[in-house]
C-alpha cells in the first residue's frame, strides 16, 4: 500500500492504526458512568445502627432509595441527581443514606432489629412494587414521607429533602406538592 506522500507502507502500520482506533472507540463505550459515588453511606444494611448514627450526628433521619438494576429511572437518579454536588452536600449534612435493591437477597436488619432480605424489606414493610421509591425515615424510626418515582431534577429532589428537614411534612394537610408550590417550586 502507498501512503499519501507516495511512500510504500507495510501491513503492520495499517493494523496498528486500525487497532488504535478500535481501542479508542471501545474505551469511549466502556467509560464508567458515575453512579452516585460518595452518596451512599456504608450502612451495612443495619437500619437500627443507621437511626442511631443519624441521631448521634443530629441529622433529620435516614434516606432509603428503593431501586432495582434494570430500572432506567433509578439509573437516571443515580447518574444525574445524586451526583449533583449540591444534592450530595445537602444529603450528607441531613441524612444517613442507604440504597435498597428490591430484588435483592442480601440480608439486612430492619428497623425493628429483625433479619430480612432486602426484597422482603422493600415489599413487605414498604409495599414497594415499582421503582424508584424514596423513603425518608425520622430518627425515631417513623416514616416522614415516601415519594414514588424519580424527581424531575436535582432542584426538585432538594425541595423534597427540604420538605422533610423543615418538618413541613408534620403540618396537617401538607404534602410535598403543596410545599413545593408554596416555596416557589
Amino acid at each position: 500500500m502507498i501512503d499519501v506522500q507516495g511512500r510504500k507502507q507495510g501491513v503492520w502500520p495499517q493494523w496498528l492504526q486500525l487497532g488504535s482506533l478500535l481501542l479508542m472507540l471501545l474505551a469511549g463505550f466502556w467509560t464508567p458512568i458515575s453512579h452516585a459515588d460518595g452518596f451512599w453511606d456504608d450502612s451495612f444494611y443495619d437500619m437500627p445502627a443507621d437511626l442511631k448514627q443519624a441521631k448521634a450526628d443530629g441529622k433529620a433521619g435516614v434516606f432509603l432509595f428503593f431501586q432495582m438494576a434494570d430500572c432506567p429511572f433509578c439509573h437516571r437518579m443515580e447518574t444525574t441527581v445524586f451526583t449533583d454536588p449540591k444534592v450530595l452536600a445537602y444529603m450528607k449534612k441531613h441524612f444517613v443514606t442507604a440504597s435498597i435493591d428490591i430484588e435483592g437477597d442480601v440480608m439486612m436488619m430492619d428497623f425493628q432489629g429483625k433479619q430480612v432480605s432486602q426484597k422482603d424489606f422493600a415489599f413487605k414493610q414498604f409495599r414497594v412494587r415499582a421503582t424508584p421509591v424514596m423513603a425518608f425515615i425520622q430518627p425515631d424510626g417513623q416514616v416522614a414521607t415516601v415519594y414514588t418515582g424519580p424527581t424531575r431534577s436535582s432542584e426538585e429532589f432538594l425541595d423534597l429533602a427540604a420538605f422533610v428537614v423543615s418538618g413541613a411534612y408534620k403540618e396537617p394537610g401538607m404534602n410535598f406538592f403543596k410545599y413545593r408550590k408554596a416555596h416557589g417550586g
